[in-house]
Formats: structure tokens, C-alpha cells, sequence
């Protein structure tokens, strides 16, 4: 029998890692899809390339749970549309950070543990 303890659903399921980069690639500032990709890109030292279509995705469903808002940028040329993190998108950003470090604590205190 599996038991999971805790007090926010959210917080208990590990993020995607796009979904994860692209709250992260929001974090420090708002930025339109294709800066959003390049910043992703960046941010994975290029391991992780987002198609369009995966990006865009991402960014309704996160809409749809709150977490990012759409941001109105003076550069309006393009009518590039601009997102940011919602307090809410915040704080699983942190929770997700906070369970990848006990994670990554606990599986390093095992690696020290069995070296020979």
C-alpha cells in the first residue's frame, strides 16, 4: 500500500522539466514565446529545444491553472504577447525546487554512503 502525505496536491507531483523550465525561464523577468524558447534552450545548456507547438501548449494549460498571466509589453510592433509568473506559478516553482533538493540530498547522502 503507497501512502502520500501532503497538504497541497500541487506541490506533491514533480513538474514536467518544460513545464519547470518555463516557470524558471519566468521566473526573473516577463518574456514573449520565442525569447521564452531561447531562454529554455539556454537555461538546459541545450539539451531541451521546445517546438512552438509544445511551447504554446505549455503556456495555455498554465494559463488555464493560474500560474502564468498573459503581460502587455510597450513593444507592441508584432503584438508579441508576453507572459509572467503568477503568485501562485511562484510558489510551485518553489515547491518543485524544494522537492528536487531533498530528493537530490537524499541521493547524494546514499551515493557517500556505498562508496567503497
Amino acid at each position: 500500500m503507497r501512502h502520500v502525505i501532503s497538504n497541497n496536491i500541487d506541490a506533491a507531483r514533480p513538474l514536467t522539466e518544460p513545464v519547470f523550465l518555463i516557470l524558471t525561464g519566468l521566473a526573473d523577468q516577463p518574456r514573449h514565446g520565442y525569447a521564452l524558447m531561447q531562454e529554455i534552450e539556454q537555461l538546459s545548456n541545450g539539451r531541451v529545444i521546445l517546438s512552438t507547438g509544445t511551447l504554446y501548449g505549455a503556456l495555455r494549460r498554465l494559463l488555464e491553472q493560474g500560474w502564468i498571466e498573459r503581460f502587455a509589453q510597450e513593444d507592441t510592433s508584432r503584438e508579441k504577447q508576453a507572459y509572467r509568473l503568477t503568485r501562485e506559478g511562484r510558489r510551485q516553482l518553489q515547491a518543485e525546487v524544494e522537492r528536487m533538493r531533498q530528493v537530490t540530498r537524499l541521493a547524494a547522502a546514499r551515493l557517500k554512503g556505498s562508496e567503497v
